[in-house]
């Protein structure tokens, strides 16, 4: 069964924005897991940036930093709210009682409690998060905008397909700025829908349908190859949406017919014991075949989690089922990488695209709030054990090591071996810088 549609407070489900439709046109293959996991063994501790991958938690709604990694058990309880805290493994750092697994391997992550900015609105904040430039607002008639492309998008622009496993990849659904916008539909996540948790997942369009037989799948390129020769309409491929199709075609021809593509997918064949180490959850089990993704070459994978728009009923619902599923799943992901010594060659991020507010409101939630937010960071040179910034005594505003959404940017595209200042062009020949400003985050370089 699918994961339900969750809408935030602005009545928007995660799918009523623009969607590519192009996982029918797409598929995933399956490199030498063996080899790459030699490589990245023997990579421990010396990891070029150029093979560093992400896995990227997206909590959509805008997560609370009170009840996750950043409790204020000193405040008065209208903002401090029904959890306690408690100590982790690292010394003298505190974490809210909602993430005990978490607490426990405290030393193996950064949590950075002072990135902020400006704008309280979904749409805005989601852009800013997911892209590192603020939401383009026109400032008068005819004024021209452009919307910038999300992280995924932009490593998927940076090192293409490699070795028929595409860049970037997002899980069950897409956060209204995950698109490559002027990059090109090429450059758009491949969707996993389903919910890999349920005996009978499969990804879509990975695995041939069983009445057509690889000689008549053979016969039907065969007719694409010679459709393929006739003259395009357009002057520039980067205009003609038709050759952007093809380039997902080709993949999909290259991948569906491969048997390993059709086993990479397959979390079935993890054992039971690391199966459960995740939680046999929804959540669980999309964070553990983003780590198979990983494995096998993928070099951006996000996995979407709605629902975390809590204007009401955050305590009873955080408990309940949120915050259970989120800390076993995250803590067996982190667990796992770093005993398969993958750790140090994956960057793991989890953030939304603000905070909550200090103050509980009258329905006992808490109501968006940028000024103030945690960001979960893991691998890829993050230092161990450590906390970066702080918030004042109520959680209301980063006052320690602040940064922005732009710095966040730089720091995650230097990781990965991308210059965060170049300037890419769009289709016109507008010029867009990657990042408009903001520097690496030093103390997020081990």
């Amino acid at each position: 069964m699918s994961s339900p549609i969750h809408r935030n407070c602005a009545g928007i489900a995660r799918r009523d924005f623009l969607q590519l439709g192009l996982g029918a046109t797409f598929g995933l293959g399956f490199t030498d897991i063996l080899r790459l996991r030699a490589q990245a063994a023997a990579a421990r501790g010396k990891v070029s940036p150029d093979d560093v991958r992400v896995i990227m938690i997206w909590l959509d709604g805008g997560p609370t930093h009170y009840e996750t990694f950043d409790p204020k058990p000193e405040a008065p309880s209208d903002i401090r709210g029904e959890f306690k805290s408690i100590p982790t493994k690292v010394p003298g750092t505190h974490f809210c009682e909602t993430v005990p697994r978490l607490a426990a391997a405290a030393d193996k992550f950064t949590v950075v409690r002072s990135i902020c900015h400006n704008d309280p609105n979904h749409g805005g904040g989601n852009h800013y998060m997911m892209t590192g430039a603020p939401t383009p607002v026109p400032v008068g008639c005819g004024a021209f905008v452009t919307f910038h492309p999300s992280f995924g998008s932009v490593v998927s622009h940076a090192r293409g397909v490699r070795n028929g496993v595409p860049a970037y990849v997002t899980t069950p659904s897409e956060s209204r700025s995950s698109g490559p916008n002027f990059l090109g539909a090429q450059h758009a996540p491949f969707l996993i829908t389903g919910n890999p948790s349920q005996p009978n997942f499969k990804v879509r369009d990975v695995v041939l349908p069983g009445d057509v037989s690889e000689g008549r799948a053979a016969k039907r390129e065969q007719l694409r190859q010679s459709l393929d020769k006739l003259k395009r309409t357009s002057d520039k491929a980067a205009e003609d949406p038709v050759l952007g199709f093809d380039g997902f075609y080709r993949q999909g021809v290259d991948l569906v017919t491969s048997r390993e593509a059709q086993a990479a997918f397959d979390v079935s064949r993890e054992p039971e014991k690391t199966r459960e180490l995740y939680g046999m959850t929804d959540f669980g089990q999309r964070l553990l075949l983003a780590r198979r993704l990983v494995e096998v070459g993928v070099s951006w994978v996000t996995c979407y989690s709605g629902g975390w728009d809590h204007h009401e009923g955050i305590f009873k619902t955080l408990k309940e089922s949120a915050m259970p599923k989120l800390d076993q799943g995250l803590a067996g992901l982190i667990t796992d990488l770093d005993q398969r010594g993958l750790l140090d060659s994956t960057l793991v991020l989890m953030l939304g695209e603000f905070g909550r507010t200090p103050k509980v409101n009258e329905r006992g939630g808490r109501d968006h709030w940028p000024h103030a937010m945690s960001i979960f960071m893991a691998g890829a040179g993050c230092p161990r054990g450590a906390v970066l910034g702080a918030t004042d005594w109520k959680g209301a505003y980063a006052n320690e090591s602040v940064h922005s959404p732009e710095d966040f940017a730089c720091t995650l595209y230097t990781k990965l071996g991308i210059d965060p200042h170049q300037v890419l062009h769009t289709n016109t020949g507008r010029p867009v810088a990657l990042v408009n400003g903001g520097e690496p985050i030093k103390e997020l370089f081990a």
